[in-house]
Formats: C-alpha cells, sequence, structure tokens
C-alpha cells in the first residue's frame, strides 16, 4: 500500500509539471486548484484553459476511447503517431504526459495557435473592440491602443470591468484567466466631456423629458393642460388638440411656436419651445367658401384624406360632412361602436363588451377593468381582509365628450397609472354616454354610496367627463376621496391617486391593527373555551367513569347479594328436607362430628340406613356446598364426597362413629 501511495504521488508532481510547462501557470498552488476540479486529469484541465477552437489537446491513440478518436477525426484533428513500445512512456507516468513534454525525447505536444482575447471597452458615447493576444500581453498594452485611438492619455485612464478587481498596468493577461470575450470600460474623472457628448447626453435627457403645453382655445375660450414626453412630434400635437376643439390640422391656426419649429416632424425637444412649461393659443383659420359638392365617396375613402400628408384640400364641412364625421365619430357610413350596448340586463355581459371595445380603440395597455356588478367589485374592495383591501376606482366614461379620447390614450393608458391603478385599486368602469345605462348608474351608486355620488354625477356637464370616482370603504359607510374630471393632467393625476392611496394607507394601518388586535382576542377567547371545553371534557368522562364505577359496584353487590339470597334460600330448604336427628337411644346409630375449615365442629346423629346424600345436604345447609366442598376422612384418608350419594353410612364404613372434616375443593 506505501509503494502505491508514493507511486501515486510521484505521478501527480509529473502531472503537476507537465501542466505547468504546458499552461505557463507559475502559481503552484493555481495549478493544483484546477488539477483537483479535473480530478488530476490533465487532458481535461488544459482543454478548460487553453482555447477550444484552436488548443484542443488530443489524447494519444492508444489512451483515446474509440468514441473520441471518432470525434476527433470527424472534427478535423489528427492525433500524432503513437510511438513505439520501446520509446512509450511507462505506464505509471500520466497519459498527458505523451502530449505536454519536459524532455523532447520521450513526450510531444499538439502545436496549437496562440490563445486571443476579445475585449469591447465602453467610453462614453464610443465603443472600442480589441483582440489581443492572451500570453504576452498586459493591461498597460490595452491601455496604451485605447490612448491611440480614443486620444485619452494614459496616465488619465482608468479601466474597469475586470472580474478579479482592478489590476495594475503591469498585470499579464494570462494571469487573470480572462474567459474570450470580455466587457470593460474607461472613466477619465480628470477630463470633462466634450461638446458634442455634452449635447447628446442633453439630447437624449430633452426627449425623455415631459413638456406641459397649455393651449388656449381662443374661440371657446378655454385652456387646456395637456403633457407630453419630449419625442412626441408637432403633429402629433396638433392630432390631439384636433380631437380636443374638433378642429381639423389643416384649418389650424397656431400662435406661440417659437420660430424653430418650421416642420410639423420635428420633436418637441428639438421645437425650441419653453420647459417645462409652453403656451400656445389656437383657433380655426378662415377659409374662402367653396361649392359644395356631393358627398358621394365612401367613408374609407375621406379617411384617406390625411393631415399629415400636406395636400390642399379644404374643410371637410365644405364637402357636405362636419369634422366629427372626418374623425370616424358620427358618421353614418362608419359608425363606431358604442363602449356598451343600451339596456344591457347583465353587468358581466356589458363589462366584457366595454373591455374589448377599450382595447380596441386605445390598445392593450389599460388599466384592468373589474368584470362584475358594482356591487361584486365594491365586495372585492372592501370587505376582504384588512391587508387585502384596495381602494375602489370607478371609471365613468362619455363618447359625447372631447375629452375622452386624450383622457383615454394619454392618462388612463399611460403605463404608470396602469402600474400604480393595478397596485392599489380595484377598477370597476362604465359608460353614461346612453341615458338608460346612466340611470341604471344612478341607482346603483345611490344604493351602494348614497345620493352624494349620484349627484355628482348627475351634476357634471357631458363636457367634463370621463370622470374617475376614488372611494374608500369605511366601518359605516363607503367615502368618495376624489372625483376626477377628464381636464386634468398626467402628473394631477399620478398625485390624486396617490393622496388617495396615502390617505387609505393611514386607515388601512388602523383597521390592520385593529383586526389583528381582535383576532388576537378572538384567538385568546377561542383557545379559553377550547381549554375549557377540553376541561368540561375531561370532568365529563371522568364523571362518567366514576358513575360506571358505581354502576358496576352496584351491580357486583346486587349479584352477590342475590346469590347469598339464593345460597341461604337453598340452604334453607335442604335444612327443611332433612330428616329428624333420632334419638341417643335408638338402636343402629352413627354419630359423626365434622371439623369445618374455621375449626368448629358439626355434630349429628344419623341412622346408619341414612344415604350419604342426606349427610352432604347436612353439610351444605350448614354452608358447606358439596359443589365447593368436600368430606374426608382422617384415617385412612378417603374422600366420601367422591362416593355413590345413594350408599348408606354403614356402606360408607362410618357406622358407628367417624370424624371427618371440610376441605375446599380447588
Amino acid at each position: 500500500m506505501a509503494s502505491e501511495s508514493g507511486e501515486s504521488n510521484m505521478n501527480r508532481e509529473m502531472i503537476l509539471a507537465d501542466f505547468q510547462a504546458c499552461t505557463g501557470i507559475d502559481n503552484i498552488a493555481e495549478a493544483i486548484t484546477v488539477l483537483e476540479s479535473n480530478n488530476w486529469d490533465l487532458v481535461a484541465s488544459m482543454n478548460g484553459i487553453l482555447p477550444q477552437e484552436n488548443g484542443m489537446i488530443q489524447r494519444e491513440p492508444s489512451q483515446a476511447s474509440p468514441s473520441e478518436a471518432a470525434d476527433a477525426a470527424a472534427g478535423g484533428v489528427v492525433p500524432p503517431p503513437s510511438s513505439s513500445p520501446s520509446s512509450s512512456s511507462p505506464p505509471s507516468s500520466s497519459s498527458a504526459s505523451a502530449f505536454c513534454p519536459i524532455s523532447p525525447s520521450s513526450r510531444h505536444i499538439v502545436e496549437r495557435q496562440p490563445r486571443m482575447i476579445n475585449f469591447t471597452v465602453e467610453y462614453r458615447q464610443r465603443s472600442v473592440s480589441l483582440v489581443l493576444e492572451e500570453a504576452h500581453s498586459t493591461v498597460g498594452n490595452i491601455k496604451e491602443i485605447l490612448g491611440t485611438q480614443l486620444g485619452v492619455p494614459v496616465s488619465k485612464m482608468q479601466l474597469k470591468g475586470w472580474k478579479n478587481g482592478d489590476v495594475s498596468d503591469s498585470t499579464m493577461l494570462k494571469t487573470l484567466h480572462l474567459p474570450k470575450n470580455n466587457s470593460l470600460y474607461v472613466l477619465t474623472p480628470d477630463i470633462a466631456a466634450t461638446a458634442s457628448t455634452s449635447n447628446n447626453s442633453a439630447l437624449q435627457e430633452s426627449l425623455n423629458q415631459n413638456f406641459l403645453l397649455v393651449i388656449t382655445h381662443r374661440e371657446a375660450q378655454r385652456d387646456y393642460n395637456l403633457n407630453f414626453p419630449g419625442f412626441r412630434t408637432i403633429q402629433e400635437v396638433k392630432r390631439n388638440v384636433s380631437d380636443l376643439t374638433n378642429i381639423p390640422v389643416r384649418h389650424q391656426q397656431w400662435e406661440g411656436w417659437p420660430a424653430s419649429a418650421s416642420d410639423d416632424s420635428m420633436t418637441l425637444a428639438l421645437s425650441g419651445i419653453s420647459f417645462p412649461c409652453h403656451h400656445l393659443s389656437v383657433c380655426r383659420r378662415s377659409s374662402p367658401a367653396i361649392a359644395q359638392e356631393p358627398p358621394g365617396e365612401e367613408c374609407a375613402d375621406v379617411m384617406m384624406i390625411s393631415d399629415s400628408e400636406g395636400e390642399d384640400f379644404e374643410d371637410p364641412s365644405e364637402f357636405g360632412m362636419d369634422d366629427s364625421e372626418l374623425f370616424g365619430m358620427s358618421s353614418s357610413n362608419c359608425p363606431r361602436s358604442p363602449m356598451m350596448p343600451e339596456n344591457s340586463q347583465n353587468d358581466t355581459d356589458a363589462l366584457l363588451h366595454f373591455t374589448d371595445e377599450f382595447s380596441s380603440r386605445y390598445g392593450e395597455t389599460h388599466p384592468m377593468f373589474f368584470i362584475g356588478s358594482l356591487d361584486a367589485a365594491s365586495q372585492e374592495a372592501f370587505y376582504g381582509k384588512a391587508r387585502d383591501r384596495k381602494l375602489l376606482a370607478i371609471y365613468l366614461h362619455n363618447d359625447d365628450s372631447v375629452l375622452s379620447n386624450v383622457f383615454c390614450s394619454q392618462l388612463l393608458c399611460a403605463d404608470s397609472i396602469v402600474s400604480y391603478l393595478s397596485q392599489n385599486f380595484v377598477t370597476w368602469a362604465w359608460d353614461v354616454t346612453e341615458d338608460a345605462n346612466k340611470s341604471k348608474l344612478l341607482t346603483v351608486c345611490s344604493r351602494n354610496f348614497g345620493n352624494v355620488v349620484a349627484r355628482t354625477v348627475r351634476t357634471n356637464k357631458t363636457d367634463q367627463f370621463p370622470l374617475l370616482l376614488i372611494v374608500m370603504g369605511k366601518r359605516t359607510s363607503n367615502e368618495v376621496l376624489n372625483v376626477i374630471q377628464g381636464n386634468t393632467t398626467l402628473d394631477e393625476l399620478l398625485m390624486k391617486l396617490m393622496g388617495a392611496v396615502e390617505i387609505f394607507t393611514a386607515q388601512q394601518q388602523e383597521d390592520i391593527k385593529d383586526e389583528d388586535e381582535r383576532e388576537a382576542r378572538e384567538m385568546v377567547k377561542k383557545e379559553q373555551d377550547e381549554a375549557y371545553r377540553l376541561s368540561l371534557e375531561a370532568d365529563r368522562k371522568k364523571r362518567e367513569e366514576q358513575e360506571k364505577k358505581e354502576a358496576e359496584l352496584v351491580r357486583l353487590e346486587q349479584m352477590k347479594k342475590e346469590q347469598e339470597e339464593e345460597k341461604e334460600a337453598l340452604r334453607l330448604s335442604l335444612e327443611q328436607g332433612l330428616p329428624p336427628e333420632p334419638d341417643q337411644e335408638a338402636g343402629d346409630i352413627c354419630t359423626l362430628r365434622i371439623r369445618t375449615p374455621s375449626g368448629e365442629f358439626l355434630e349429628r346423629r344419623f341412622l346408619s340406613t341414612c344415604k350419604l346424600q342426606v349427610l352432604f345436604d347436612f353439610v351444605a345447609s350448614k354452608g358447606y356446598p358439596s359443589e365447593e366442598y368436600k368430606l374426608l376422612t382422617t384415617f385412612p384418608r378417603r374422600n366420601v364426597t367422591d362416593l355413590d350419594p345413594g350408599s348408606t353410612l354403614l356402606e360408607a364404613k362410618l357406622f358407628p362413629q367417624e370424624t371427618l372434616f371440610l376441605g375446599a375443593k380447588e
């Protein structure tokens, strides 16, 4: 065993030496770690370190398995010819020593290409790709190449992203054991950003900013506060304003756009408008009257006329159409499907139709509307566990309001609003465009929230819709925290929702505290009730057990009494059935003395002609029945009880006298 251990240690020393010679790893501890992770398999260890595409190490044919040899042939790698038996290394040496030589005379290595490492280096807005040889390159070489390409002094350059932490410029790449592809980035804290870089960063930042446009509709004497991100175009703003004012883009006359905003395809960030707020005004441009032409075109042909194409065409009213027909709001040829069917008897079906129509108009990104009655939505929001309760958001839609399209597309379907509503609210929706649906809603609101909510819905004008009612459930009655009208901005809507959630959270914490205390009290009471029940159960079982024992004692005493009475009756019967005791002067008298177990003696005279049964009955009448006791003579010892009861005392040799004793039967 000692020789085998020594031989194994010698093999590992040779494997370690071969591994260091082939890979160039001078650190012994590091080399041993790699070998141990591969169970001291030199081929596997080197294939894990050396590049796979060019430097795959091959086993000698004598040591490679048939499958390995087939794989090598299929991959186009031809193993070196095997050495003759005289030149092959002994079996005790590692198989890998045949291709990673320490002395060229006995071992060989498959010639391979040097390992190349790819680097992708990010610097501000630029990206540089490098390829370096691992064996002879240092970190300083990377910095020198980057300094040439980026124009950055090496002394002011910090190269970050190494997996092993910060390294020095003299660190060899081969000591870092890097993968083939690496990502690094350059920091130059002492060098200010260039003008182009600053401009690009500022432009990117401005594209992501929100611009508040305060647009005055001069004809209606009304202001609209609209939020747009910087990447929206002027054309998109004009289209949204067209929905609000019913003024086609072609006939909009604007004031307030800066001179740099000469092209409608320009983004707001590049248009030169003021940040964060810019004031504009719009009105309908006057146009000369043109003779009407009969409306012979189909609706699809009319809708092909696009404001963004910039072609000259007149007001749709001059073609026999009003503005709403152009936007598909009330065209008889292309009617828009209503949000909710009129006089729907089933709330679930109505809300499913509402959700489908809402998705078709404004996209799939919208609040998740609760499908069911308002009573069910209130139950879902208010009457669960305190921790699970939410606010109820009631969205009331009205297609007759010019604000509906903007409110739904820009506010209600905004990612921030959708996410916030899904986390904190149960959202229920209804369409009040038709009077029948509105009346049904008012009835349900009166029943659930009182007349205040119904009055609020009833008194709001059409152009104030859509409405978003925020309702909080309370112990006694539900409370409407806010009524948000359609002429709000995204920030205002989010702030109002957050304010309602803040109020609700404070109330929810109190409810959670009360609920926890109530549950704790109920738990204590439940535990006490359970302990009391168990105590009663134990007492009941104990009482039943005691009663059972007492009943058993009574039964036993009764049985014993009955047995004693029965014995006494039998004894009296036997005593009464005995023949009279003969006089002493009479002839043929047999005198018997019987000793009882207690030591007393029973004496009686019998005629010698009396049967043994008379003797047995006499003894039984004294309380010693023959079933339990036996009569024995003294000498010679005989068991009289075993004799024939019909034989006489004379025949039993008990004449003229005899002393007997009673003994209990076993």
